[in-house]
């Protein structure tokens, strides 16, 4: 073959293979240019998020109060979507999601077509059986299941979770929160929100146009979620349970149990409540209504309520003028006729008979206006204001709750701004004397006071969490470090306070008689406070238990309910008679459940070492003065 020859050969089988890769590329980007798209685009590495199981809730035993339970969900598969409208007309019928909610979910999600959207959860087992018949015809569509929360007793502490806000997705979404993600709405599933979620893990698929994984990435290829903590709180769920139950029918008030040592809520009941379950699904207008009627069960009446506290304020008043040497435990002010006159406006005392002339320790005891109006007039307005604040009675408690309320204490400043600059003060530091006028504080700030009062003057922060569980073990105090701060009282202040209120209770003509419990020893204080909002009176017990040290605390407040001694003093009884019938049970150290022990946990949880007690003062053996 010649030179000229070779060359022709080679020259025409060059053209004849690139007229073969010209045909072939045609034949692919042309004649099957739209199949094979849809081919490629199904063929990728897709990154799969597998959510972190959120942390528990329970008690000091360790038993439940928030569990996650199964729950079948239905996702869809943007990218996956062949008949739209036929999609959203499945939707509507089935799980009530119109068209423009659907294109809206379908819009966001448009960079990432093949991430899974969460369109319903906690889906009844029954209507997902019923579904799965026709998926076939949705191959968008797909059941997964997930889990739910599951609230074991209605209640406003733990709060209720739901699916992120469009808000809290931008304002978070940096944080590694998905669409799809839940959020703590609420209590302590907000409050400690950032133990209980954990961290999703990622899964990295590699999938056919079927959407089956090829496992080119089987070794390597996941990040494991890091679940969430589950937290212990102090709260006892058989006490609980039974404050709950003490509570009258068709009554809006609440009640707050704490150890006085240790600051941990026992029991915290706001009424009427609630069940957050309703929140687990999609909720109808008509439930919301009922959320929403005007007895407000989801206001949380223990920290969002601010009331006039009226007598169980009295003490107060009382150690700012034993404090200031202006009355000593002897000093007897003006004689109770029903009242006093006070410039040209008559002061009414609860009790029209009157009660003559008292000390500090019987106008306590028989809860006499107007010792603690002949006071007022040797006080200072400001120095009023500056004591409350100093004993915690108008600011927040700083309990581990979201959105806790103020007290509120007005100021001379307050007085002339809101009425003008020619006010008269007196006559409003008269009422403010008793708790009434403009003062305002929560229940839980009261019972944080009275507790005090029974800690040798020492204030603790109230707090529901004790320590968490899981995949690290923190108690309270190396979370949140606990405030612990003295009461501005002197110690013998403190004394004549405490045998007033042990005289309110277990002397003659004591107001609190009601709540004398069947042993131990109640120091108390009752309250009928009127109120701008109704004709009847707000009732209030405040006080506590001693056994062989000072125990338990217990505010017992019943809006609109009438006399405090009648009416709130009875239900203090019954608390403080259970507890003392369930003492050793509910003080009794349970063992840290086996699913929560490591390696290091050889034995069970030893007891916290108890802290020194205060010095216990004389309880006082008369029985009048």
């Amino acid at each position: 073959m010649t030179k000229s020859h070779a060359t022709l050969v080679y020259r025409i089988t060059l053209a004849v293979l690139f007229a073969l890769l010209i045909g072939s590329l045609f034949r692919l980007q042309v004649v099957k240019g739209k199949t094979y798209q849809r081919i490629a685009e199904s063929n990728f590495v897709r990154i799969r998020r597998i959510t972190a199981t959120r942390g528990e809730i329970y008690d000091h035993k360790y038993r439940p109060i928030v569990s996650n339970v199964p729950s079948h969900n239905l996702y869809l598969t943007s990218g996956k979507i062949r008949n739209f409208p036929a999609l959203a007309r499945f939707l509507e019928r089935n799980f009530a999601m119109n068209e423009t909610d659907l294109h809206d979910l379908v819009l966001k999600q448009r960079f990432k077509t093949y991430e899974e959207i969460l369109l319903a959860d906690n889906i009844q087992y029954e209507k997902m059986l019923m579904l799965s018949e026709q998926m076939n015809y949705y191959p968008e569509l797909s059941f997964r299941i997930g889990s739910t929360r599951e609230y074991l007793y209605p209640n406003h502490f733990s709060g209720y979770v739901g699916r992120i806000s469009e808000k809290e997705y931008e304002l978070y979404r940096k944080e590694d929160y998905s669409l799809n993600s839940y959020i703590g709405k609420s209590g302590l599933e907000s409050f400690y929100e950032v133990l209980l979620r954990g961290r999703d893990g990622r899964e990295i698929v590699q999938v056919d146009a079927q959407g089956r994984s090829l496992e080119l990435f089987a070794d390597n290829s996941n990040i494991e979620p890091l679940n969430g903590l589950s937290v212990v709180l102090t709260i006892d769920n058989d006490l609980q349970e039974f404050v709950s139950g003490t509570f009258p029918d068709n009554m809006k008030g609440a009640v707050v149990v704490t150890d006085i040592r240790s600051g941990g809520i026992l029991a915290y009941v706001s009424k009427p409540d609630y069940d957050p379950n309703l929140f687990m699904q999609k909720i109808s207008p008509d439930t919301w209504e009922f959320l929403n009627r005007s007895e407000k069960p989801m206001m949380d009446r223990v920290i969002h309520g601010s009331y006039p506290p009226g007598s169980v304020f009295k003490p107060l008043t009382a150690g700012l003028g034993l404090d200031s040497g202006i009355v000593t435990p002897y000093t007897r002010l003006a004689s109770c006729v029903g009242g006093m006159k006070i410039g040209n406006r008559f002061f009414r005392c609860w009790s029209s008979g009157g009660h003559g002339s008292n000390n500090v320790i019987d106008a306590l005891r028989v809860s006499c206006d107007v010792y603690f109006y002949d006071l007022s007039l040797k006080l200072n307005l400001e120095k009023m204001r500056e004591y409350a604040g100093s004993n915690h009675l108008f600011g927040r408690t700083g309990i581990d709750l979201p959105n806790e309320r103020q007290g509120f204490f007005p100021s001379t400043d307050w007085y002339k701004k809101t009425f003008g600059k020619n006010i008269g003060i007196i006559g409003h530091k008269v009422n403010l004397s008793i708790g009434q006028g403009e003062v305002l504080n929560t229940p839980l700030q009261m019972n944080a006071f009275y507790a005090a009062i029974a800690n040798n003057g020492i204030w603790t922060q109230p707090h529901l969490l004790k320590q968490t569980m899981g995949r690290g073990r923190l108690t309270r105090e190396q979370l949140i470090p606990l405030v612990r701060k003295p009461l501005p009282m002197k110690q013998s202040t403190l004394q004549t306070i405490r045998e007033g209120l042990w005289a309110v209770v277990n002397a003659p003509g004591g107001t609190g008689a009601n709540a004398k419990a069947s042993s131990g020893t109640v120091y108390g204080k009752t309250g009928s406070a009127e109120n701008s909002m109704g004709k009847t009176t707000h009732a209030w017990f405040c006080g506590y238990l001693v056994t062989t040290k000072p125990e338990i605390a217990v505010t017992v407040f019943l809006e609109n309910a009438g006399g405090g001694g009648a009416l709130a003093a009875p239900i203090t009884k019954r608390i403080f008679d259970y507890y003392i019938g369930n003492l050793e049970e509910i003080k009794k150290v349970t063992p840290l459940p086996p699913k929560f022990r490591t390696a290091e946990d050889v034995h069970p949880l030893e007891p916290e070492e108890p802290e020194t007690p205060p010095a216990e003062t004389e309880t006082p053996q008369e029985a009048e003065r």
